[in-house]
């Protein structure tokens, strides 16, 4: 399946999904906005009174852009440049990410300690390469392994989450699949794969969201 295509072709799906997938990465981090209120943002939607602070405007804002830049061109190989890019885009008027960190972070309510930062180069170079060479594997599973490997060496000091969310999606379209929105309600589980360094819980919860999108692609192809 060619998604960017049929995302050309059908506005309203396209609008669909960056709004559910913007929603949804972001209230994942905690931010408050409503469902209503992301569109609005995204969309010029006048009719809504958004009420938000700054940092969320921006969560909103950056992620469409990230999104549309991550999901644009999908023949290149993953390097680290684009996913430095990415998290930029993520970050941009919110925090200066130019950058992998220099300081030690500590994740929010997981027993994990990210690696120190003088070992993130390291990390996300072998990473990556590991990813571009492991191409004939099950896609569910390879971008399971990427993403809870590139969540575990958190490899920014923000957005790690964002970006690496964003990246699953450009892995699974790229195979040719329909891309995921972890819904917020889901959170636990997907937060539990992530501490348990669970690859095919992780990949088997992608498998069936990617199957759901693509049941949703075809109602709105239904539609017109």
């Amino acid at each position: 399946m060619d998604v960017m295509e049929f995302m050309r072709d059908h506005q309203a799906y396209f609008e669909d999904y960056v709004t559910r997938s913007t929603y949804h990465s972001n209230a994942i981090e905690g931010s408050t906005l409503s469902y209503a209120e992301t569109y609005a943002i995204l969309w010029n939607d006048n009719s809504m009174k958004v009420t938000a602070t700054a940092r969320e405007l921006y969560e909103a804002i950056n992620h469409k852009h990230a999104l549309g830049i991550a999901t644009g061109e999908l023949s290149a190989s993953l390097s680290e440049g684009f996913i430095k890019d990415i998290a930029r885009d993520i970050n941009r008027n919110i925090s200066e990410v130019d950058d992998y960190r220099r300081v030690q972070v500590v994740i929010r309510g997981a027993e994990h300690m990210p690696p120190a930062p003088n070992q993130v180069n390291q990390l996300m170079m072998q990473l990556v390469w590991e990813h571009n060479h492991d191409e004939g594997a099950d896609p569910f599973l390879r971008e399971a392994k990427f993403h809870i490997r590139f969540e575990r060496i958190h490899p920014f000091e923000d957005g790690n989450g964002r970006t690496g969310r964003i990246l699953i999606n450009r892995g699974l379209m790229r195979a040719g699949l329909a891309p995921v929105v972890i819904p917020v309600e889901e959170r636990a589980a997907y937060m539990e794969a992530l501490a348990r360094s669970d690859y095919e819980g992780l990949a088997a919860m992608f498998c069936r969201l990617s199957e759901a999108e693509a049941e949703r692609m075809e109602r709105f192809a239904e539609a017109g």
